[in-house]
């Protein structure tokens, strides 16, 4: 499995044998980053907002998950569950986090949740190898918050997203917030991540990685 961060919440999954996934495709005149251009069997969406909804810039035309249900495409099993409504400029915008399941490990993509999961809600996701948290507030969750949700999942992984660079647009908060919550002082750092179920330890890691900004 092969995880490829390419700014804001947008991430493509890439599994031998089964369907590529993108999350939260954006739109670079609202999320900054370059402009798009990415191939995919499946694009999840979090919110209709163009900072997360902008599946035209995947081809060929992919098979769009776009709320809460439970979804089957090309071996890989993903469940959307609502969490509360955010606000942002006044619209409610309904969040969408999704649980991708791959047989051997479990990925989550919390979208622009801005609450803590419950602890029934934790409990009933089960074992998440593989978080994708936001951490730069921006009305999504600050960095206490995600600690607050890490500390409850306990999860293998945790690839940090949602938060300010030198190549965003919005208005966020730095990665240096959530790292100094953490108690971070060394932070791993790839260029993609490419996991194996045989790697994980008992231990939760933070792996940043850097942006795949797309030629222009």
């Amino acid at each position: 499995m092969e995880i490829t961060w390419y700014g804001h919440s947008c991430f493509r999954f890439v599994e031998r044998g089964m369907a590529t996934v993108v999350t939260d495709p954006f739109d670079s005149k609202v999320a900054g980053y370059n402009p798009l251009k990415l191939k995919a069997d499946i694009a999840t969406v979090s919110c209709n907002d163009l900072a997360y909804n902008n599946v035209s810039v995947i081809r060929p035309e992919p098979f769009i998950i776009n709320g809460p249900g439970e979804y089957e495409r090309g071996g890989v099993f993903i469940t959307g569950i609502q969490t509360s409504p955010l606000t942002t400029n006044k619209k409610d915008l309904r969040n969408t986090l999704y649980v991708y399941d791959y047989g051997t490990m479990t990925i989550m993509h919390l979208g622009q949740a801005n609450n803590v999961p419950t602890q029934n809600l934790v409990e009933e996701l089960g074992q998440i190898n593989i978080a994708l948290v936001p951490v730069g507030e921006g009305g999504a969750l600050n960095a206490s918050k995600a600690a607050e949700l890490i500390s409850m999942l306990e999860p293998n992984i945790v690839i940090p997203m949602h938060y300010e660079t030198p190549h965003s647009k919005l208005p966020l908060e730095p990665l240096s917030k959530f790292l100094k919550e953490m108690g971070i002082t060394q932070l791993e750092t790839m260029e993609s991540y490419k996991a194996t179920a045989s790697s994980f330890t008992e231990e939760t890691r933070v792996i940043a990685l850097d942006p795949k900004l797309m030629a222009l």
